[in-house]
């Protein structure tokens, strides 16, 4: 496992919550595939997915940012174009260059997604919660039954 989800993770909102462990379920799936010699294409799959997750999970962050006015809108949405990008190019650089899915690439990852939540994620929890937004809405959030 390379990364496990602990209450130090929590922003303190069940939705954001939720993406984040989807995120981290995803990085996880990664690393098994890796060290399990899955294939090549088994881990192909899985970064589009992570790709494809992670600019949703921006876009809902951001949204939120954006409904209740959050001072640390535009910094925040920079970082989120920066890894988009990053994540982008590493996926030209493997799919279409031929380079290989590594651990590095893993380590990167795991340490973008913690420290991101850690450092930045955590900045708008308090926020959204004095503002007005519900840190739980039931068993499970909206967003998780919409993706699965």
């Amino acid at each position: 496992m390379l990364i496990e989800w602990s209450d130090e993770l929590s922003v303190g909102i069940q939705e954001i919550d939720e993406q984040h462990k989807v995120l981290v379920g995803l990085l996880n799936e990664m690393h098994d595939a890796i060290h399990e010699r899955h294939g090549r294409e088994a881990s192909i799959r899985i970064l589009k997915r992570l790709t494809e997750y992670t600019k949703i999970h921006f876009a809902v962050e951001e949204s939120l940012m954006r409904i209740f006015d959050y001072p640390g809108y535009e910094e925040h949405k920079q970082q989120h174009e920066q890894l988009i990008q990053e994540i982008l190019d590493l996926e030209h650089k493997i799919i279409e260059e031929g380079h290989a899915i590594s651990f590095q690439l893993l380590h990167f990852l795991k340490m973008w997604l913690t420290r991101h939540i850690l450092e930045s994620d955590m900045d708008y929890g308090p926020f959204f919660l004095k503002a007005g937004l519900r840190a739980r809405s039931g068993n499970q959030g909206w967003f998780k039954r919409l993706w699965h």
